[in-house]
């Protein structure tokens, strides 16, 4: 048991801490970053990370759910830091930010894969730095010593030797693909990490409800139909992160299933219920099999000292 277990709850950070002999244990969540998705709350193994719907006043948008985490259930595993689609929380271990089971190679990571091509970029280019809906990429320009000079229409006449420069923070990156066809073709390339399916049922809605769209932290995801009013999904930008779904005040309204999740090479079988939590049972089924095949092969190969390409 630590000597000391305190939880702070402020308008910009819930944090959590344990202090024990040796180490001291701590918990971040960034409320900013935050969309109260369901990501952590489903990869909970101890079911410590609570979604609570906020009251909407008539009137105004509706607010994203609130989010809390129990102290005395929390062991700062880290699934939540590990999964979380938008870098929103952070584990500690004195200070350092480590993830055990990682380390231990027991829980995979996501790959958050975003190639950026800057020699394709216009020099005056800036859409994906203005499209990004979570202010994630910046763009600037470089001399070839390193200097950084203002970007703008006039740079290039004079700074002719200078280098666009992308910079994208993919820890937080949910890989939505929002810059991907915001920018010139070629110049970003995203592949998704969450894959699924997302479908509302208008007749089921409450009429006139944009609760789904109003909490949505991802740019075009959702959209109001012009002709009926009513809310769609464009699943080109949507993470499938659950956010839209944790507001819905009608529970068969919107249909959310994970169907895939990218993730690093894996072995150890810790990661299954977690994936089961997280993912339609069809697709688990799917890459339990596939880890079984490999597993029985790789078994085969050691056992006769064959290599396959």
């Amino acid at each position: 048991m630590p000597f000391k277990a305190t939880k702070t709850d402020t308008a910009k950070a819930l944090t959590l801490e344990w202090v024990l002999h040796v180490k001291n244990y701590g918990l971040t969540l960034d409320k900013n970053r935050c969309a109260s998705c369901q990501i952590c709350t489903l990869a909970c193994p101890k079911q410590a990370i609570k979604l609570e719907k906020q009251p909407k006043t008539m009137g105004e948008k509706a607010k994203k759910a609130k989010i809390d985490i129990d102290l005395q259930k929390c062991n700062f595993c880290g699934i939540c830091d590990i999964l979380c689609p938008y870098g929103a929380i952070k584990v500690a271990v004195n200070g350092k930010h480590l993830l055990s089971v990682v380390d231990k190679e027991s829980f995979p990571q996501l790959i958050r894969d975003v190639r950026v091509d800057a020699s394709k970029c216009p020099t005056d280019c800036v859409e994906c730095e203005k499209a990004c809906p979570l202010d994630l990429i910046k763009v600037s320009s470089v001399t070839p010593d390193g200097r950084a000079v203002q970007h703008g229409n006039s740079f290039e006449q004079e700074n002719p030797e200078a280098k666009l420069k992308v910079d994208v923070q993919k820890e937080y990156c949910p890989c939505c693909r929002v810059c991907e066809f915001k920018c010139p073709e070629g110049v970003m390339n995203v592949r998704k990490f969450l894959y699924g399916k997302i479908l509302i049922h208008p007749e089921k809605c409450p009429e006139g409800c944009t609760d789904c769209l109003d909490v949505c932290p991802i740019t075009g995801a959702l959209y109001l139909s012009d002709q009926d009013k009513k809310v769609y999904p464009n699943e080109t930008f949507c993470v499938y992160c659950g956010a839209c779904k944790a507001v819905c005040p009608v529970e068969s309204a919107l249909e959310l299933n994970r169907t895939k999740i990218s993730h690093t090479p894996l072995r150890s079988g810790a990661w299954n219920k977690t994936l089961e939590r997280l993912a339609s049972p069809i697709e688990v089924t799917k890459e339990l099999k596939a880890k079984g095949a490999r597993r029985a092969r790789d078994s085969v190969e050691k056992r006769l000292g064959w290599r396959t390409a």
